[in-house]
């Protein structure tokens, strides 16, 4: 009989056919129901322990999922899937992940009965472009320019979150936030949170000086017209309030030239030694002119300013702060209408910025920070939030880039589709008709992802102590007759009309969660098998291999000796 030929390294671990497949809707299922409570406004929140020993308090699955480790690479896959959906629309993190393993795991039946995997993804496509259209027709659309709908709007996706309770201040933020940074050009519309929306966090405990008429009771959090830095003057007697100042932003340093390698230079006579010195002062004093010649207030450059140009500028009654990040440089660019300019040779009066109505440096605690305030028409904003501590504080900027991006995604796809789980279950019934015409196994799988979608609902139920057998079938008889703005309350766990309760969800974010969760589960179908590349061996014996009986037996008795 002819010897096997071993082709793969035998210190590997393999799973083939269908061990990989139940392993692969084990792993997704699992990952899923890490995050099943946080769904919805009475969900639970998850306490983590990162790596570095803080404490993350969340019940945002895109948080929640960053900090968990795993091993399988489904989950990995799965959780790869929260952060795609963050970075796409900024909210469904947590329904993403929960309809991907729902939709695996009603897959797995029919992988058991043999029905090949690419017949069950065929169904799942045709599903995704039926459920598209679904949502289409149940969307309505909304006036981005009426502050009371869009308020409404933002308050049903932050209904969910830990900081639903101060819900009207946050909803006014977020809404202020985005419309500041919402810029057109060329009938083009831009909407960049991520770049130019700032967000500055202060405890409670800090004493707030001359600056407590910000942090008032009733407002302690705001949006500034313009741009905050932890920054302070590079000179004590340099002026820290100024009103309607002229700016000058440089990515340039007004230091003498040093070689950019070791440069060696002889000196023979003491007169050489002051004409190396003189040379310096007139190339700094040539870099201070010409910054004089535009008649600036005020200079932000992300370099360093020697003490010698600090002398010069401010004899000319002139305000520098050094070594401002490049994201700062941009966001003040933006809201004072200055242009950065990287060699001092090219500065002109056109790259001066005029836009800003107060510059003041105040102290905040023990840190000083400059506020450059009251700009004309900024297209930058910093966003001040003050809470009693660092966790909550943390979930609360979480909880407001979530808002956030909702009122970004409406500026761009105009049109809500009903929340509390109705948009889900529209889809279900209608898909669940459609089955009905289908021919062959499709529709087996097609009809799954119909019941996969009452998930959503369900979980709603049961986050509120419901009874969802009972509640589910009051809520598919409301949507059978054509009411398909019915859904979940999620404080009560019973049906309500949407139109009535106000909970609408931007369009762009539902059809996003199906795309991704469907795609994902069918990614996931597709593998037949898991080849890891970890040994054996290490996998055994937590990195080294054991030693054998005998030899341990040997050991002792030479030990004993």
């Amino acid at each position: 009989m002819q010897a096997p030929v071993i082709v793969m390294n035998t210190n590997i671990d393999r799973e083939t056919g269908r061990k990989a497949q139940v392993s692969n809707v084990t792993a997704a299922k699992t990952v899923a129901d890490i995050i099943r409570t946080c769904l919805g406004p009475r969900s639970m929140l998850k306490m983590l322990l990162d790596p570095m020993g803080g404490v993350v308090l969340t019940n945002d699955g895109n948080a929640i999922l960053r900090e968990v480790e795993v091993v399988h690479p489904a989950a990995k896959s799965m959780i790869e899937l929260s952060r795609t959906q963050d970075e796409e629309v900024g909210d469904g993190t947590t329904s993403v992940i929960i309809l991907a393993g729902e939709f695996v795991a009603q897959a797995l039946p029919y992988l058991e009965r043999n029905v090949h995997p690419i017949v069950i993804i065929s169904a799942f496509k045709k599903a995704l472009e039926d459920a598209i259209k679904v949502i289409d027709d149940i969307s309505k659309p909304i006036n981005v320019e009426d502050e009371a709908e869009m308020l409404n709007l933002v308050k049903s996706s932050i209904g969910t979150k830990f900081m639903n309770r101060w819900s009207d201040l946050m909803c006014k933020l977020a809404l202020t936030a985005v419309k500041t940074v919402v810029k057109e050009e060329d009938g083009k519309r831009e909407v960049d949170i991520k770049r130019y929306a700032r967000v500055e966090k202060f405890s409670l405990f800090r004493r707030m000086n001359n600056f407590a008429f910000f942090f008032e009771s009733g407002n302690n959090s705001r949006v500034l017209d313009g741009v905050m830095l932890n920054k302070d003057v590079t000179h004590s007697s340099m002026r820290r309030k100024i009103e309607k100042p002229r700016i000058v932003l440089l990515d340039c340093p007004l230091e003498y030239k040093k070689g950019e390698s070791q440069t060696a230079a002889e000196i023979m006579d003491e007169n050489h030694w002051n004409r190396l010195l003189q040379i310096e002062e007139e190339q700094i004093k040539e870099m201070c002119d010409r910054i004089i010649s535009v008649k600036p207030d005020l200079v932000f450059t992300e370099k360093g300013v020697s003490d010698l140009a600090q002398h010069y500028l401010l004899k000319a009654n002139i305000t520098a702060i050094r070594r401002v990040r490049k994201t700062d440089n941009n966001r003040i660019s933006r809201a004072v209408g200055a242009s950065i300019v990287n060699r001092l040779e090219d500065l002109k009066e056109e790259d001066v910025g005029t836009k800003c109505g107060l510059f003041s440096i105040e102290k905040i605690g023990d840190e000083y920070f400059t506020f450059i305030t009251k700009c004309e028409n900024p297209k930058a904003c910093t966003i001040l939030l003050r809470g009693p501590s660092k966790d909550i504080l943390n979930e609360i900027e979480r909880n407001l880039q979530d808002a956030m991006c909702v009122a970004r995604n409406v500026f761009f796809n105009s049109l809500l589709a009903p929340g509390g789980g109705a948009t889900e279950m529209a889809i279900s019934v209608k898909l669940s008709e459609n089955s009905k015409t289908l021919e062959g196994i499709e529709q087996w799988p097609y009809k799954s992802i119909a019941e996969s979608l009452e998930v959503i609902p369900r979980t709603l139920i049961q986050n509120c102590g419901g009874n969802s057998i009972k509640v589910l079938t009051q809520l598919r008889a409301k949507h059978a007759t054509g009411n398909h703005s019915w859904g979940i309350d999620g404080l009560t766990g019973n049906i309500v009309d949407m139109n009535e309760y106000g909970v609408w969800e931007p369009h762009a974010v539902k059809v996003q969660t199906l795309k991704t969760a469907i795609e994902a589960a069918c990614l996931l179908l597709r593998v037949d098998d898991i080849v890891s590349g970890v040994s054996k061996k290490k996998s055994d014996g937590g990195g080294g291999v054991q030693p054998a009986p005998q030899e341990m037996e040997g050991e002792g008795e030479l030990g004993e000796r």
